[in-house]
């Protein structure tokens, strides 16, 4: 069985996949004097809305409707973001099960002024749910990798998705435990 299969089966029934391409978005923003924090260079949060609005989007287009975010698995700073850069953050939808999507951001940035390659300067993968008008799951499509690339987030998806759950698990029975010894207040 292809990936693209488990993806169309994960989905909900009776609601025709998406490509990846389909929801794919750049979001561009050039950082200014009032992005920076105490050391000169553009602050973490202002790169985390920008990466959150791009997911955000992206999500809402995959799923064709609100959806929310749920989580952010990770969130790598690579390298610094200067007032005058131009920063481009890019995302796609990896991987989707029933009502959730997580969607994979690539944030990159160059000098406004100067013809020179873009580099990398950070990464994230967010998890949204879809919701419905009052708030609750609602079934998303599944989402159908295109390429060898696509392929291989969705397969790391999945590696992701397993290790939250087993993650959440993990807490919520440390913490079940420790409230049985009387040692949660």
């Amino acid at each position: 069985m292809t990936t693209q299969d488990r993806a169309a089966e994960s989905g909900a029934a009776g609601i025709s996949g998406k490509p990846t391409s389909a929801s794919r978005t750049t979001l561009s923003h050039i950082m200014t004097a009032s992005d920076t924090n105490l050391l000169g260079t553009v602050h973490g949060g202002v790169i985390m809305k920008l990466v959150d609005d791009v997911a955000g989007a992206v999500a809402g287009r995959h799923s064709g409707g609100p959806a929310v975010t749920a989580s952010m698995d990770e969130m790598a700073f690579l390298e610094p973001v200067r007032v005058g850069d131009l920063v481009h953050v890019q995302a796609q939808c990896n991987w989707t099960g029933r009502s959730s999507m997580e969607v994979g951001v690539r944030v990159m940035a160059e000098r406004w002024n100067e013809s020179t390659p873009a580099v990398q300067v950070g990464s994230a993968y967010l998890v949204f749910a879809a919701v419905d008008e009052d708030g609750k799951p609602r079934p998303v499509p599944p989402v159908l990798p295109e390429t060898e690339r696509d392929r291989r987030r969705y397969q790391e998806a999945q590696i992701r998705r397993t290790h939250r759950l087993a993650r959440r698990r993990a807490i919520k029975e440390l913490r079940m435990n420790r409230a049985a010894e009387g040692l949660e207040d």
